[in-house]
């Protein structure tokens, strides 16, 4: 939602429906000021250049999942419910321009665009780091790397998914995004168990060689 005292909301908005009339890439700023109404120095005042202004776009999926996270029954959910429901909800802020977010992406792959291609990866891992906090993830260490790889995994994934998908409501996307987090809460028992196995086998080892007559290693012949 966005109020006329709000430039950058009306300049974001003007140029996603410029790219629905057209193409993503046929927007131009100096066409984006002029159907807001402002001249080109003032979009220039809050976007150095047309890439700011797809990162303000996906700015808007993140604030609607920080939202969603607040709303009182988020924290109900289990771990799993609550991840599907944030990426969910990143991804229903921006289904009503579907189209235009898909051109904006391909636009990014396109060979040679590496000065928006490093900053699209740091804004994914920031987008990431917002959905951790906002599931509540308290990972730390080796796990926590893990966790991160297969979040954003999962996360990138269901998006280019997602961006193709012509199911109701998104539903193939949720069904997609629901079986890849019951693959990865298997992952991660599986690795965690084998963590902890690993490590009390290793505590009773040391504990045996402290004891004297409880080595657990066979005498020299």
């Amino acid at each position: 939602m966005t109020t006329d005292n709000d430039v950058p909301g009306r300049v974001v908005d003007a140029a996603i429906e410029l790219g629905e009339k057209s193409s993503w890439e046929a927007v131009r700023l100096h066409d984006v000021a002029a159907a807001v109404g402002i001249t080109l120095d003032e979009v220039r005042r809050y976007f150095r250049e047309k890439e700011d202004v797809v990162d303000a776009w996906f700015d808007r999926a993140d604030r609607a999942m920080l939202e969603e996270a607040e709303t009182h029954d988020f924290l109900d959910l289990t771990p799993r419910q609550r991840l599907h429901r944030l990426i969910m909800t990143w991804l229903g802020a921006l289904a009503p321009h579907r189209k235009v977010t898909r051109q904006m992406i391909y636009g990014k792959l396109e060979p040679g665009h590496f000065h928006i291609q490093i900053p699209g990866l740091m804004r994914i891992s920031r987008t990431v780091q917002w959905m951790r906090e906002a599931a509540h993830r308290d990972a730390t260490y080796v796990r926590r790397a893990l966790e991160e790889t297969g979040i954003t995994t999962i996360y990138v994934t269901t998006f280019f998914y997602w961006m193709n998908d012509d199911s109701a409501g998104s539903a193939g996307s949720s069904r997609f995004l629901d079986g890849c987090l019951a693959i990865a809460e298997r992952l991660d028992r599986t690795v965690y168990s084998f963590r902890r196995g690993a490590a009390g086998r290793m505590s009773a080892k040391t504990e045996a060689e402290r004891v004297p007559g409880r080595s657990t290693d066979k005498p020299a012949a």
